[in-house]
């Protein structure tokens, strides 16, 4: 198996990993994380878990500032996903990036509704709706950040564009270098624009996200789709390939759509449940409960080797690795028992993610735990914190039923190589060998 992995699946799956649109999305999405993160601290605050303390940041006129920081960040990260995603791409392509990341901007803000009916029924417009540069809007910066680059770079290739002497400011001979590029750009999304408004009175970023990405957070809503998206990360991890980042980057922007849709269900002022349109599957889903304590929620592994390891590998091991894994950095455990390419191991470390996809799912899915709202942490958050952050003491005391499942999983497992390695170490202290078995698997 292992030979047949390597041979004949693991280079496509690396292909399609290092191509640049998936280079892009993942690399492009990071650009929104300090928005985010710096957004919740503002939501945190605007909506404290206090009664008396929100009613009077409410009655100081506080909370309305709070909001328009949290609306600042929060609510342009589509904006900040288009911009990020066709930067880097054109970098990838070794052009200049920053011109046609502010083309994929205009392009997608052309395609976004541009005005409002109030309830009084006027059309107010001229607006930028923060509804789409938020979570409706997430495929289709998506989209726009690696079509627009696309178009943007075959010009530059082809030579298509206005060449300006030697001795011409960089900043300027960048601008006119992108004029061909971008009048040909934005024409083509005027035209487009044009159709869909005069032929099906809708625009571009309305048709993708009813098309499009209501189907596909439908998708990553249900068990199924989570049960997936928790298997890969730590099946790739088994063979050397860093699993959370490929599958965090190219999950990022659906997952991001779905806690900005439950954090607009919350903003207007409807209960977050499954009933009212509440998505289960989140970015707090991923990073706080799937991904927590590193890939393959190995803090039960770190327990073992903290308190009970008997060789000598195993404790400094334990040793290493116990406060980095209270950050969500597990590199030190991944290759130091090692859990990379150990088939003896494997099992749990796949395992693990999907039983606590299956506890959270159904934990939010019967409301024992609240759904998450748009309040995100770092992942290098500690675990116990980081549940109470996005969800409160409930989804604080399921981190710690997680971990405490987690250490069962992998004792048998753990146990089982410490006493391998005990053995093998007793046998060199007695001046003897051990030579290592491989194993075809």
């Amino acid at each position: 198996m292992k030979q047949f992995f390597n041979e004949k699946v693991l280079p496509g799956i690396m292909k399609f990993i290092n191509t640049k649109g998936v280079q892009s999305i993942k690399n492009g999405m990071v650009y929104s994380m300090p928005l985010l993160i710096v957004g919740s601290i503002f939501l945190i605050l605007s909506n404290f878990p206090v009664k008396a303390v929100t009613d009077a940041l409410e009655a100081s006129g506080i909370k309305v500032i709070l909001d328009q920081a949290y609306g600042a960040t929060f609510n342009i990260s589509a904006m900040i996903a288009v911009i990020g995603i066709s930067y880097t791409y054109v970098k990838l392509e070794g052009q200049e990036p920053l011109s046609g990341a502010m083309i994929a901007l205009s392009t997608f803000l052309l395609f976004m509704p541009s005005s409002i009916t109030t309830e009084s029924g006027e059309v107010v417009g001229g607006i930028i709706n923060k509804t789409w540069t938020a979570g409706q809007g997430m495929i289709g910066a998506i989209i726009m950040g690696l079509v627009v680059p696309a178009i943007y770079c075959w010009f530059l290739k082809k030579k298509i564009r206005i060449k300006m002497p030697a001795g011409v400011p960089e900043g300027v001979a960048n601008s006119f270098s992108a004029l061909l590029p971008a009048m040909a750009i934005i024409t083509g999304a005027t035209i487009i624009h044009g159709i869909c408004a005069l032929g099906f009175h809708t625009t571009l970023m309305e048709a993708i996200y009813r098309v499009i990405q209501t189907p596909l957070q439908g998708m990553t809503d249900s068990l199924g789709g989570a049960l997936l998206m928790c298997f890969a990360g730590p099946f790739l991890w088994i063979f050397g390939v860093h699993g959370s980042t490929v599958v965090g980057g190219i999950m990022s922007g659906l997952l991001q759509a779905n806690s900005l849709a439950n954090q607009a269900i919350l903003d207007s002022g409807l209960e977050l449940t499954v009933a009212n349109g509440g998505h289960i599957v989140t970015q707090q889903f991923y990073d706080q409960y799937i991904n927590v304590t590193g890939a393959g929620i190995t803090i039960g592994l770190v327990i073992y080797l903290v308190l009970f390891a008997k060789s000598k590998q195993l404790k400094t091991l334990g040793k290493v690795e116990a406060v980095p894994a209270l950050f969500g950095i597990n590199e030190p455990i991944l290759f130091g028992i090692p859990i990379v390419m150990n088939p003896m191991i494997a099992v749990p470390f796949v395992a693990m993610p999907l039983i606590s996809c299956v506890i959270q799912y159904f934990a939010l899915y019967f409301g024992i735990c609240p759904l998450y709202g748009a309040t995100q942490v770092p992942w290098t958050c500690p675990p116990i914190i980081s549940g109470f952050l996005v969800g409160g003491w409930r989804s604080a005391l399921l981190q710690v039923v997680i971990f405490l499942i987690s250490f069962f999983v992998y004792l048998p497992f753990i146990r089982r190589i410490d006493k391998m390695n005990l053995a093998q170490e007793q046998q060199m202290s007695e001046g003897g060998s051990s030579d290592d078995e491989d194993e075809d698997w």
